[in-house]
């Protein structure tokens, strides 16, 4: 009965709902035809679903699924095995996306018909035809829950993003661990700040010590974990959230770094170091199911520059316990993310100055990936427009269709609100009384790559700004015109004054946009769209306590064939695909032609730069290509043979830029690279603070599964102490052997490995060139030491960890369907040997170089910092896709050295955001 309550919640409508009796409202026909079903102006085909995992087992697969022909087989995978309802195999089982469309889209319909949101039968019926135009054609989607439920319950979860409040008591503690592992269940992310816990320091009522909130967070993360484990397959999507004047502040900066210690220490003891291991280092500490991240205020950054005393103060009475050094505090967030990621920053007094409803109370925390900031107790769903599908065909920017869609987003996400429902009766009655929306987009790394614009440049930041700002103006005005014929949102006219403010500060910013790099229709919409919004909500109010955020757009984003997420740049200009029925495709980024065409190029010689693309894999040193245009084709990480790469702090620039435009906050992880060190970060903390962030966190790559560093006295004794003498273990005088031929980008060799007895290799020989050349001769040299090492003890796996991904030439395609694409030829060897001769968990995996300390110079790990590591998608027996077959995001990446497996399929993830997504199937370790 308890868990029917808890998850079956729906609230009353609202008072202010209740009493308005307008007309619902009118909605115009833009993008489609009465009479003209939007699903018969698209090619359709069908295909098979099929994901793999590693190894080549079947993971899922369903046949005869029907797509529009433009969709790539990626978003087919996606959405067949994610989103399709019905048991596999029976005939209830979805097979069309025109059934998925039209469950949810009619679904929606009939609600908003139910409430009174049309003015008309021929108003409900545009509606839905234009949502459904929307959505075929990939320009949005709504997040996961919708997908998943909208159709299939009476009343659906419709939300991804939760926050909890939690107060100073065991039964408000015992109910925050009940609901978060309700929301688990069901696939949801949460965030709560636990600073209303007394911490350690402080007495219990009862005379007795307190058990402060880093000691609950201990059970919060095994609740999670024991869920994520029974139910879900999938990482629990959770935040945890400490203010920084909180007594226990110093403990809940360095738990997390301290439990990474613990799991280097067993991954040293043979414990496995890989992530979703049952038994294994992670899965053996605590704190592995949760963000977290310290609260801050301008007090408190003033008070690190300024190096001036900080204290944290008692919860029960507000006295203070301690004084520290605000700038020693700082010291040690940055060296406890430097060692594992975490903790993040929040900006309190930024997202609180930016409250539209602070008469209600104020904001203390967020859901999991820190876009969502709102009221304690609340939820909200998300959906996403996908850039790239308003680019005009002159390159520039179609203002109106993305009002349009702004506006159709808008209006569907809110009639989502009062037919879903909220696991507690308290997220159900905010939800009905604030209305909060999430509304973002995807692909802004591919729109100002294919407009011509630098992601770090201030022609790119402003070209987002302008984008962003047109969006949730817009949104607001669609919220002040639903609130005209619904009424506002209960708790409007007790915010009134701050909501009104918020939306004059939101449209003076606009003014700081320099207007020579914006298209000039695009800024001047901007301005109108705030000016709208402003002029209608003083009039009518607002339906939403907010409307927009920008979220990672993980799953959708596939399902959308999004090049980019979110308000990521794009990984890599080349990415591999597998194509129907085996082999693989080199890609050239299909935004670049787009790029060079749009800065002046001739067909000439965009096919010149294609082509050395195409064999160099950088664009740095096309011929014909001006330096200035270097930095248009800039992504996230480093090139195979280049050097350039996005700065870190060309990223937190561009979340700068586009802060001000948006109810909420930004979703994404600011990447460092393993060089980077403490002071980087904190330089990287206080200019996101500085240029008005609501948060940020970053990730250094390389920081998990690491070695331990050596410190302590028993280990200085180690080191010290002499080695005992090593033995060689000769191979027996007649042993077996295997041969295996090769071929690496046309060159051809031969390698033998010769056995002992138990068939454990002890000898390699390597052919390569004539007797006597210089290849000859080096090869014969490095297999010589290779096998003295090999028989003097030396670990295959270490071998295979030291030389796999080493780049030079000769690289490229091998033939060999289980290594298509060897960097070089001694990574083909190590990679052959460890999937020959390793047990399979250990040869399908490389470790990355090892963690280096604070100013540790980086070890050299073949010729680059960074590990590209090739993923393919599985063969099917569907169709090439779009012009060329090669939409969307479906090869390789380049990825962090240490991200984690999918837990679905096995396949090697890349972040997205706070999280992880998989470009094998789709699987998505946050909440959206």
């Amino acid at each position: 009965m308890m868990e029917r309550e808890v998850t079956g919640h729906r609230p009353r409508a609202s008072k202010s709902a209740k009493k308005v009796v307008k007309k619902g409202l009118s909605v115009e026909r833009y993008f489609t035809t009465p009479g003209v079903d939007p699903a018969e102006e698209l090619a359709w085909e069908t295909r098979t679903a099929a994901i793999t995992g590693e190894g080549g087992a079947t993971i899922f697969e369903q046949k005869d699924v029907e797509v529009p022909k433009s969709w790539s087989l990626l978003a087919t995978n996606v959405v067949a095995s994610k989103y399709f309802r019905g048991q596999l195999g029976t005939p209830a089982r979805e097979r069309s996306v025109r059934q998925l469309v039209s469950r949810v889209v009619e679904t929606i319909g009939a609600w908003g018909r139910k409430d009174g949101y049309f003015a008309s039968e021929g108003d409900a019926v545009a509606f839905e035809a234009e949502l459904a135009h929307l959505i075929y054609r990939q320009k949005m989607s709504f997040n996961s829950p919708v997908w998943f439920n909208v159709g299939v319950e009476e009343h659906p979860q419709c939300s991804a993003c939760f926050i909890n409040a939690v107060g100073d008591s065991m039964d408000s503690i015992l109910k925050l661990a009940h609901t978060e592992g309700m929301l688990f269940k069901y696939g949801s992310g949460t965030g709560s700040n636990l600073s209303k816990i007394r911490s350690s320091k402080e007495r219990l009522s009862g005379g007795g010590e307190a058990s402060g909130p880093v000691s609950f967070m201990r059970g919060f993360d095994a609740f999670a974990g024991v869920i994520k484990s029974g139910g879900k397959t999938r990482r629990a999507a959770k935040m945890v959230i400490l203010d920084v004047d909180h007594p226990d502040v110093v403990e809940f900066v360095n738990c997390k770094a301290d439990e990474e210690k613990k799991a280097w220490a067993l991954i040293e003891a043979g414990y496995d170091g890989g992530f979703n291991v049952r038994g294994g280092a992670y899965d053996s500490v605590f704190f592995q199911n949760a963000n977290h991240s310290v609260r801050v205020t301008d007090a408190f950054m003033r008070a690190v520059l300024e190096d001036r005393e900080w204290k944290l103060t008692a919860r029960t009475d507000g006295q203070a316990l301690e004084t520290i050094r605000a700038r020693d505090l700082m010291r040690q967030i940055t060296e406890a993310a430097w060692l594992c990621g975490d903790p993040g920053m929040q900006f309190d007094t930024t997202i609180n100055a930016w409250h539209p409803c602070p008469n209600t109370d104020r904001i203390n925390a967020s859901n999991p990936c820190s876009e969502y900031m709102f009221l304690d107790d609340s939820a909200c769903n998300l959906a996403s427009l996908n850039l790239m599908h308003f680019r005009s065909i002159e390159g520039g920017f179609d203002v109106e269709s993305f009002k349009r869609a702004v506006d159709l987003t808008i209006l569907a996400q809110e009639i989502l609100v009062s037919n879903a429902k909220y696991p507690t009766p308290a997220i159900g009655k905010n939800s009905e009384e604030y209305r909060p929306l999430g509304l973002g987009y995807a692909n802004l790394g591919a729109l100002l790559m294919a407009s011509g614009l630098p992601y770090d440049s201030d022609a790119g930041r402003a070209c987002a700004a302008a984008i962003t700002s047109l969006m949730t103006g817009e949104a607001y005005a669609m919220s002040a015109r639903i609130a005209e014929r619904m009424g506002p949102f209960a708790g409007y006219e007790k915010n009134r004054d701050p909501f009104l403010a918020v939306i004059r500060k939101h449209a003076q910013h606009v003014d700081l946009v320099d207007p020579t790099l914006v298209e000039a229709g695009l800024l001047a919409a901007a301005r109108d769209a705030w000016g709208d919004a402003l002029r209608q909500g003083m009039e009518s109010g607002y339906r939403n306590g907010q409307v927009t955020v920008l979220a990672p757009t993980g799953t959708i984003g596939f399902m959308m064939d999004c090049d980019t997420t979110g308000i990521e740049p794009d990984i890599a200009l080349v990415k591999y695909k597998k194509l129907v029925g085996g082999g693989m495709l080199k890609i050239v980024n299909n935004t670049v032609p787009l790029a060079l065409q749009r800065l002046g190029y001739s067909s000439e010689e965009i096919t010149s730069v294609l082509q050395f693309i195409d064999e160099v894999e950088t664009i740095e040193g096309a011929p014909g290509l001006r330096p200035e245009h270097a930095a248009v084709f800039d992504c996230a990480f480093k090139a195979r043979n280049g050097t350039r790469s996005i700065h870190y702090m060309g990223h937190i620039r561009m979340m700068g830029a586009v802060q001000p435009f948006l109810s909420g906050a930004i979703s994404k992880t600011v990447n460092m690279p393993t060089s980077a060190t403490p002071q980087d970060i904190e330089n990287a903390y206080l200019e996101s603070w500085k240029l008005g962030l609501k948060a940020v966190a970053i990730y250094r790559d390389g920081c998990k599964r690491s070695q331990p560093l050596n410190t302590g006295k028993e280990q200085e004794e180690k080191k010290d102490a002499v080695e005992p003498r090593l033995a060689r273990r000769r191979l027996p005088d007649e042993r077996r052997s295997i041969t295996h031929k090769f071929s690496i980008g046309g060159h051809e060799g031969y390698m033998t490995v010769g056995m002992y007895d138990d068939g454990a290799p002890g000898e390699v020989f390597i052919t390569m060139a004539k007797e006597g050349s210089v290849v000859s001769g080096l090869m014969d040299s490095f297999a010589t030491g290779i096998s003295m090492a090999l028989q003097y003890g030396v670990p295959l796996k270490v071998l295979c960890d030291k030389f796999s991904h080493t780049r030079y030439e000769p690289s490229g395609f091998t033939g060999n369907p289980d290594i298509p694409i060897a960097k070089s030829v001694t990574d083909y060897i190590f990679r052959w040997l460890a999937l020959k001769f390793l047990p399979s968990e250990e040869g399908s995996v490389v470790s990355p170089p090892p963690l280096m300390t604070p100013g540790q110079a980086p070890a050299r790990h073949g010729s680059s910092e960074q590990t590209v590591v090739v993923k393919s998608l599985p063969a099917t027996n569907g169709a090439m896709n779009g012009a060329n077959g090669v939409n969307g995001v479906n090869g390789a990446h380049v990825t962090d050295t240490d991200a984690p497996p999918c837990p679905t399929c096995g396949s090697i993830t890349v972040r997205n955001g706070a999280c992880y997504k998989c470009v094998n199937c789709g699987s998505t370790t946050g909440c959206s």
